[in-house]
């Protein structure tokens, strides 16, 4: 079966895990890892037969046969090269807190937004939590949500750290853009626990219709959509309702395909990640079979 190929922009641990998830594609191929500095994500990548450099973002743009881009570095550096990325006619994946393109969460808005150049990943809390409270708006109408992602210390590299801010501020705007809150609010903890914990999220959510089976049933039918594409996704505490606040917990176990199964939240992101550029490449796929 044909694939599309695809370049990875940023050989750390997130680029590295996306690798080997693209490899496991039925619509995707690994065609080149970049970075701009020697690193063992590049070794890593040439060791397997990939094609790498150092050049970054230009590499890629030299690629005419690359059509869709992962971009997983920093905030700063995809509003950088976002711009030239379209210029090329490349799709980018942006796995930043960039916000360039359209926010998406493959199980609620994906079939909404899958036209679009750049897709933004919103944040892996965000990927975890989101899909909680637009299933419990979906149920009782949510006010305010507030959400609390924990994650290994271990688990956060150079990157996660560097975006804590965008971090708090993309997922809320999620929480409410995508969820569907009238208001969100996100916090991040890095727990240095040892051994490293999963990945844990708590939701909060003040409702204005509490309908108790409406809200678990709701809640239960988006656990099933997300694990179609993350299935380490489930739900650790059930929704319970107190009036009308609503509290659940969602954990995720990583899939292992690089990271150690602890990385729950490098692994969700990800997981997301390729689930919206297999819908990409299934399109071109079906437009190149039809010409």
């Amino acid at each position: 079966m044909d694939k599309i190929k695809v370049g990875i922009i940023g050989p750390g641990n997130i680029g590295s895990d996306l690798m080997f998830k693209v490899m496991k594609s039925r619509y995707l191929e690994m065609s080149m890892m970049t970075g701009i500095v020697e690193s063992e994500g590049i070794k890593r990548a040439n060791s397997m037969g990939i094609k790498t450099s150092i050049e970054g973002c230009k590499a890629i743009l030299e690629e005419e046969d690359i059509k869709i881009v992962f971009e997983a570095t920093s905030a700063k550096a995809h509003l950088m090269n976002a711009p030239l990325l379209r210029e090329a006619g490349k799709i980018a994946v942006d796995m930043t807190p960039a916000c360039v393109g359209a926010q998406v969460v493959p199980c609620v808005n994906l079939d909404s937004v899958a036209d679009m150049d750049n897709f933004n990943m919103v944040t892996c809390g965000g990927q975890a939590t989101v899909p909680i409270v637009y299933a419990i708006n979906q149920a009782a109408d949510v006010e305010y949500a507030e959400i609390v992602a924990a994650l290994s210390s271990k688990s956060a590299g150079p990157g996660t750290r560097a975006n804590i801010d965008e971090f708090t501020e993309t997922t809320s705007k999620a929480l409410e853009t995508i969820g569907g809150a009238d208001r969100g609010k996100a916090i991040i903890v890095l727990n240095p626990a040892e051994p490293p914990l999963m990945m844990t999220n708590t939701i909060y959510a003040l409702v204005r219709n509490p309908d108790r089976d409406a809200i678990i049933a709701s809640v239960n039918d988006i656990i099933k959509k997300v694990q179609a594409y993350v299935p380490g996704y489930r739900l650790r505490v059930p929704p319970t309702i107190n009036g009308n606040k609503v509290t659940a917990i969602v954990e995720v176990e990583g899939a292992g395909d690089f990271l150690p199964s602890y990385s729950g939240n490098l692994d969700i992101i990800n997981q997301a990640a390729v689930a919206v550029a297999e819908k990409v490449a299934a399109r071109m796929l079906q437009m190149e079979s039809a010409a």
